[in-house]
């Protein structure tokens, strides 16, 4: 098994803070080594999405049809057993109990990757990990884009020993299965918690690690 643990990031959820947006956001993480052994049959999937008709460039759980959103947890599921090296996370926040200093994306991505991946980096560490390459979605928003590596950056120096490598990666979900199994979980768990939709959360959790819901002893509501 590679000693570089890879760490693949996603979100679901709005950070309009009103009654307008979504009740939670949700971070999520998914934790693996090489090799990476849903790689193959969900490249086998999407060649099958192909070969039936379908226009499949890559998967998105949102976008997929029930279908193909079916098949793709199905064989997640299946290879759990498979994948002793991975793990599921996921950073729960209920956005009305989120004060207004800390609503800016500026502000908010830093705090919450940081306490996401607290929960995530001693499990790597433990395990010999020489270096750790972090991978989000790629990000259209600049000053997004920006927050969101702050907040990995600072969470990785505190906690990583010193002169321990890293990397902080933005890449098209499209270019790699990880990002894609990431967004499968985290829309899962975001079910979950938004719409009380256990169906595909029950597919996945046994390889949930942990799930922190972070303002769950707030009692303080802002909107």
């Amino acid at each position: 098994m590679s000693r570089c643990a890879y760490i693949f990031l996603d979100e679901a959820g709005n950070l309009d803070f009103s009654h307008k947006g979504t009740r939670y956001f949700v971070l999520t993480s998914v934790s693996m080594r090489r090799p990476f052994p849903v790689y193959n049959v969900l490249n086998d999937y999407k060649h099958d999405c192909l070969e039936y008709g379908l226009d499949m460039e890559y998967f998105h759980c949102s976008d997929d049809n029930r279908h193909v959103r079916n098949g793709v947890f199905n064989l997640i599921a299946e290879n759990l057993g498979g994948m002793r090296n991975m793990r599921i996370d996921a950073l729960v926040v209920e956005k009305r109990k989120t004060g207004p200093a800390l609503q800016a994306d500026r502000r908010f991505y830093p705090k919450m990757i940081g306490y996401l991946l607290k929960f995530v980096l001693p499990r790597e560490l433990n395990a010999d990990a020489e270096e750790v390459i972090v991978i989000t979605d790629r990000l259209p928003v600049n000053r997004k884009r920006q927050a969101v590596e702050k907040g990995t950056r600072l969470a990785l120096a505190e906690m990583l020993p010193e002169g321990m490598k890293y990397r902080i990666l933005h890449h098209a979900s499209r270019s790699h299965y990880g990002l894609q199994v990431a967004d499968y979980c985290c829309w899962a768990v975001f079910q979950k918690w938004n719409r009380n939709n256990m169906h595909f959360y029950d597919r996945i959790k046994r390889a949930v690690r942990s799930e922190f819901d972070i303002f769950r002893s707030g009692n303080r509501y802002y909107y």
